[in-house]
């Protein structure tokens, strides 16, 4: 299986922001983190109130999430990644701006409640993408990555489903595009992880070291992983829901354990990763005890996505943005560390104080996003002149 390749294009055009996906998708990405989480700081904290729209403020700041943030970080991966794998140039130039822009348009669309104009920017959006993917993926035969895009579609789909429900035209669509879309994107991050985690950690540590992958987990980690959205989404049964969980927290655990060496915690773009993936473990686990415990299952859906969304899309972007760039990944900038250090003290605060005291639910939201939006302006400032052209010339 080819994996990122992070070696620098020889004499790389100094003005570099739109040769490949990952430039501008990464830092927009990490700017609308900033901006969006603010803005749902004021409307959560200070009583902001956003213009009028058919869907809540929560349920915009749940689909931006997915959809604005998630999806973009997608994209740069995705483009950059499929030129490696496949030898194809993927858009770049004035196609990857008119891209960017249909993304942005999707954003203020929504933002300022016209739903329509926002379903048409966004459903265009994943649908050139995913084009943009797949095209260079069939002229090659690789077939294995469509698995890849089945998920790009999927989101295609739920995200439909999400407008159609803005629109009042599908009772459950809201809810089934939101928590369609978070499930498609966790899907998409566990099977990436199987791909690259442990070609990173074995590249990355000082020591030598062979990670293997089980077939049996991979296998069993799918078809856990589809019953457990199928019963979710069709609210089939709570209780087998929590089993599948629970047993999906032990599969990947195992993983984990199996890509273990003590090596990764000499690096923040190995334990970064590697951390993040626990926390989607902990959100399944989360998602069990809901159940038998009572836990809401907010707390679980944050560990999921807060957590483990967040902390991998940071990690990947860091590591991606520098080794494309030109840069040594396995020196980053020392704001890396930081900008890790801080989101993962906001997932703790976001995910386990509510545990431990309930009574001070909307301070520990409230310190969460602080964190959020400071851990992802760390980033975006360090790695701005970074993507924003190439290395220069030693």
């Amino acid at each position: 299986m080819q994996v990122l390749n992070l070696s620098s294009p020889s004499n790389p055009p100094k003005f570099s922001f739109f040769d490949l996906g990952f430039r501008p998708f990464f830092l927009g990405a990490a700017l609308y983190a900033v901006v969006s989480i603010f803005i749902w700081l004021l409307v959560y904290s200070m009583g902001f109130q956003m213009p009028q729209s058919p869907i809540s403020s929560m349920q915009w700041h749940a689909h931006e999430m997915i959809y604005g943030y998630s999806i973009a970080v997608i994209a740069g991966f995705l483009l950059t990644a499929t030129k490696n794998w496949t030898g194809i140039q993927t858009l770049n130039g004035k196609p990857l701006f008119a891209l960017a822009c249909v993304w942005i348009a999707a954003r203020i669309a929504l933002f300022s409640g016209q739903i329509m104009a926002a379903a048409l920017f966004d459903l265009l959006f994943t649908l050139w993408l995913s084009q943009a993917i797949v095209t260079p993926i069939v002229k090659t035969k690789q077939w294995s990555q469509l698995a890849i895009v089945v998920k790009l579609l999927l989101l295609l789909v739920t995200n439909a489903l999400f407008y159609l429900g803005a629109m009042g035209i599908l009772d459950q669509g809201v809810n089934w595009g939101i928590y369609g879309g978070l499930y498609m994107v966790i899907g998409l991050i566990l099977m990436m992880a199987r791909r690259v985690v442990p070609f990173f950690i074995e590249r990355g540590v000082d020591e030598t070291v062979t990670l293997k992958n089980s077939r049996y987990l991979d296998l069993s980690s799918l078809a856990l992983f589809l019953i457990f959205v199928v019963l979710e989404l069709g609210n089939i049964s709570p209780m087998f829901s929590a089993y599948s969980a629970i047993l999906l927290f032990i599969v990947n655990a195992i993983r984990l354990v199996n890509w273990h060496t003590p090596g990764i915690w000499k690096k923040p773009l190995l334990w970064s990763l590697y951390i993040a993936i626990w926390f989607i473990c902990v959100g399944f686990l989360l998602f069990g005890l809901s159940y038998f415990l009572g836990i809401s299952k907010f707390v679980a859906i944050h560990a999921l996505s807060y957590a483990g969304i967040g902390a991998i899309t940071l990690g990947m972007m860091s590591r991606v943005g520098l080794g494309h760039s030109g840069r040594d990944v396995s020196n980053p900038p020392k704001a890396v560390g930081i900008a890790f250090g801080i989101l993962i003290l906001g997932a703790i605060v976001r995910v386990f104080l509510p545990l431990i005291d309930s009574s001070h639910y909307v301070l520990w939201i409230e310190i969460s996003q602080g964190l959020w939006i400071l851990a992802f302006l760390t980033f975006f400032i360090t790695y701005l002149p970074l993507l924003m052209k190439a290395k220069e010339p030693d």
